[in-house]
């Protein structure tokens, strides 16, 4: 009876820890990207200044991890990046968005502990750009390009608790990206410059934060 007692409290002890089977996190951040062929063509053919080294971009992720045993966990991660550039040049006015799909397959090692979990993750997955490239006042000057590829990437996540299953996380993911060069049924993206078709392949860090659940 008292070894059932001990076996039965054991169960619920680890119930109660920190290491749960599924973490679901979301959150957002900034990236740094270093992007050299789209670097060139905004600067040789758009640009007033000199454009950045590292260009901005605001990223959106949400992940469901599970762990298949005490410190190893594999996931799926949707990240979403939106880059814009306007310019005035030429009495012209210039507007480039795009937005990156970046869903991902990862593989944890997990460190955890009373009220906290780090997390050191590998993954890859497919690139997917929409580009809008917009020339004029008007929407008639705008035109739709696509282009899909993959990503890799390394993440660490630090989670700290903040109730009995909700955890504060931050993070930073370093990625390459290689969705290729955008086009659609008529044209590709070119720089008249160097006469060479622009690519969105990009390396890139960025500082997330965000929510996690853990159940």
């Amino acid at each position: 009876m008292i070894k059932k007692v001990f076996i039965l409290s054991l169960i619920m002890f680890a119930s109660q820890s920190i290491n749960a089977q599924v973490d679901v996190v979301g959150g957002m951040g900034i990236s740094l990207v270093y992007n050299q062929s789209l670097n060139q063509y905004l600067d040789y053919n758009w640009a007033l200044e000199d454009v950045p080294t590292f260009n901005t971009s605001v990223e959106f992720y949400s992940e469901v991890d599970y762990s298949i045993s005490e410190k190893y966990q594999v996931g799926f991660e949707y990240a979403l990046a939106l880059f814009g550039y306007n310019s005035n040049i030429y009495n012209v006015n210039y507007k480039m968005d795009y937005t990156h799909h970046k869903p991902s397959v990862l593989v944890y090692r997990v460190i955890a502990g009373n009220g906290y979990k780090f997390k050191f993750g590998l993954g890859i997955g497919p690139r997917i750009v929409q580009l809008t490239e917009s020339i004029g006042a008007t929407e008639q000057g705008a035109q739709q390009f696509s282009t899909t590829g993959f990503g890799l990437l390394s993440k660490v996540q630090g989670h700290t608790k903040l109730s009995e299953k909700f955890f504060a996380n931050i993070g930073t993911t370093v990625r390459y990206d290689a969705p290729g060069e955008p086009e659609n049924n008529v044209s590709t993206l070119i720089n008249t410059v160097t006469n060479e078709n622009v690519n969105i392949n990009s390396f890139s860090i960025s500082i997330n934060i965000g929510i996690s659940y853990f159940f």
